[in-house]
C-alpha cells in the first residue's frame, strides 16, 4: 500500500523523484527504493511525505486505493466506499464515517442536494451551530 500511495501522490503532484527526493533530504536511489517496495522510510520520513503531500500519516501508509477505487484524499476529506440504498431508499452509514463524524443511533441528520454538485448529510446540531454562527 505505501508505495503505491507515494507513487502516485508523487505523480499526481507532478514531481519527479528528484524534486520529491530533494523535498524530504533523501536521495533519488533512496526514493526509487520505497517506491519499488525494496524498504521503507522511517517514522520522520513518512510524517515529511504526508506534509509535503498534504494527507494523514494514517492514509499514506494504510490507504488501499483499491478498496476505493479512489486515490488517497487530501488531510480532511474522506472516501468511506461505497454504500447501497434500500428499496426505501435507507443506507448505511460506514462504520469509520460514523465514529469520524460522531454518528450515534438516533442522531437527526439533514440531506442536502445539489443537482450539479450531488447530496450531502450534515448532522442536525451542525447545522444549528451554523445558523447559530450566522446570527452573530
Amino acid at each position: 500500500m505505501f508505495h503505491d500511495n507515494l507513487i502516485q501522490l508523487r505523480k499526481i503532484n507532478h514531481m519527479s523523484q528528484e524534486e520529491l527526493a530533494e523535498k524530504i533530504d533523501v536521495s533519488r536511489q533512496t526514493l526509487s527504493k520505497w517506491e519499488t517496495g525494496i524498504s521503507l522510510p522511517d517514522i520522520e520520513k513518512c510524517k515529511l511525505l504526508a506534509e509535503v503531500f498534504g494527507v494523514t500519516l494514517d492514509d499514506l501508509v494504510n490507504y488501499e486505493s483499491t478498496l476505493y477505487g479512489l486515490g488517497v484524499p487530501p488531510r480532511g476529506k474522506h472516501a468511506f466506499g461505497m454504500v447501497t440504498v434500500g428499496e426505501k431508499g435507507q443506507i448505511v452509514i460506514p462504520a469509520r464515517a460514523r465514529k469520524i463524524f460522531d454518528i450515534k443511533a438516533g442522531d437527526q441528520l439533514l440531506v442536502l442536494g445539489d443537482e450539479e454538485q450531488g447530496i450531502a448529510i450534515i448532522k442536525e446540531q451542525d447545522v444549528l451551530r451554523c445558523f447559530a454562527r450566522a446570527e452573530e
